[in-house]
């Protein structure tokens, strides 16, 4: 079977999107299938092309046997509406422009966000006329509106049109919550149409026993308990309460806070931390993919953090699965869906969104109580392995693209 994946987000860029789309695509190459992306040159979230990368017209590369094809786009920081809409729009209207070029394929796959990247499945569809799956890893506009980011009706009003767009004319759809999909049925989609596939984790990547700790990011992190967050620092995740509880625990000299990752909000951050004078706070930029695990290993707690909103009781942040993969009880400022998952996977404590008291307490708790964290660090890791691995996560997508090859 050949596969065509257009995605915004790829390695060597290391957020969700691009680990997701990545796994997933490796393994389907390790079936036996020819895999080829359609993405941008790698910049995320700095809007800085990476090294060894040139924001060219078409460039090709081969990672892991997965055929990459790196089209233009107008290059911005994450942050910043226009800028980061032009950057979007750019890469529809590049896959638009591509689209006579595409290589030979059987099927082919959209994932959004960003939203117009799963919008030009649209248009791949019309010229091409191949079955189309679109993935669904949040709902736009519903996402930015909910952060504030648009306000004005018109524009949300053509944005919802394209939506319903996407859903009525793929030929299946694919989202990563049991949440989304109610809200497609109640738009109206068949069930029959969309099948749940969440997110999950490569457990060959991420090994809590193979890991050894080392003073690559200093003696603090190995000496004290290590309560982090990894990921973007961006509207949607209110990460103030994690600066809020800091400033509660300042006389526990054996907790640490460690903020790892870049966004639209990174700077406000550093500037309220130095404001705040919290010297129990280390704050890092993106890392590499290649360090996740080490920087887990040095972490004690996840702490997994979003905005109070009735939208975001529908999201499941896909760090959840690398902190259960590696042993890590998990502190959950989230509503919803995901609630229920550490619930029943007994993996942590869950407490009020913006909730800086109760996160505290939390953090307290765990750091306090062995017998606990060693609980909650086991039940996670059986948990994600037997619900999310990312290998049978793959071939259920898999089965789904060979559905539409067998019909076609």
């Amino acid at each position: 079977m050949h596969i065509l994946f257009f995605t915004h987000y790829f390695p060597p860029e290391v957020n969700a999107p691009a680990s997701r789309t990545y796994e997933h695509c490796k393994e389907w190459v390790k079936n036996g299938h020819d895999v080829t992306v359609i993405t941008c040159v790698p910049n995320h979230p700095k809007g800085k092309v990476y090294p060894g990368y040139k924001n060219k017209l078409v460039q090709k590369e081969v990672i892991d046997g997965i055929n990459v094809i790196r089209l233009w786009t107008y290059i911005t920081a994450n942050e910043g509406f226009i800028k980061r809409t032009l950057n979007y729009v750019s890469y529809l209207l590049s896959v638009v422009f591509y689209i006579p070029f595409l290589p030979r394929y059987d099927v082919f796959v959209s994932t959004s966000p960003q939203f117009f990247c799963g919008l030009s499945g649209y248009f791949v569809k019309l010229i091409r006329r191949k079955p189309w799956i679109i993935e669904i890893r949040d709902l736009w506009p519903e996402s930015i509106i909910a952060v504030g980011a648009i306000k004005n009706r018109r524009i949300i009003s053509i944005l919802e049109y394209m939506e319903n767009l996407i859903y009525k004319k793929s030929d299946h759809i694919v989202p990563v919550t049991d949440s989304f999909k109610q809200y497609m049925l109640d738009k109206g989609i068949v069930e029959s149409k969309i099948t749940v596939i969440k997110n999950g984790v490569d457990l060959d990547f991420y090994q809590p026993d193979s890991i050894e700790k080392t003073m690559e990011y200093g003696e603090a992190l190995i000496n004290k308990f290590v309560a982090s967050y990894v990921g973007t620092h961006g509207m949607a995740h209110h990460l103030e309460t994690i600066l809020e509880a800091a400033e509660i625990l300042k006389d526990r000299d054996d907790i640490l806070f460690l903020m790892v990752g870049s966004g639209a909000e990174k700077d406000k951050l550093l500037k309220l931390k130095e404001k705040m004078s919290l010297n129990n706070v280390m704050m890092l930029d993106q890392q590499a993919k290649d360090k996740m695990p080490l920087l887990w290993a040095l972490s004690d707690v996840s702490l997994v953090l979003l905005k109070r909103s009735d939208l975001f009781k529908s999201v499941i942040p896909s760090k959840i699965f690398e902190s259960m993969a590696m042993k890590k009880p998990i502190i959950l400022g989230v509503e919803g869906e995901v609630k229920g998952m550490i619930e029943d996977g007994q993996s942590g404590i869950t407490i009020e969104p913006e909730n800086a008291q109760e996160l505290a307490v939390a953090i307290i708790e765990l750091a306090d109580n062995k017998i606990k964290y060693n609980q909650c660090a086991e039940n996670g890791h059986e948990y994600v392995s037997k619900h999310y691995d990312r290998k049978v996560l793959a071939s259920r997508f898999e089965s789904i693209m060979m559905g539409y090859v067998t019909k076609d």
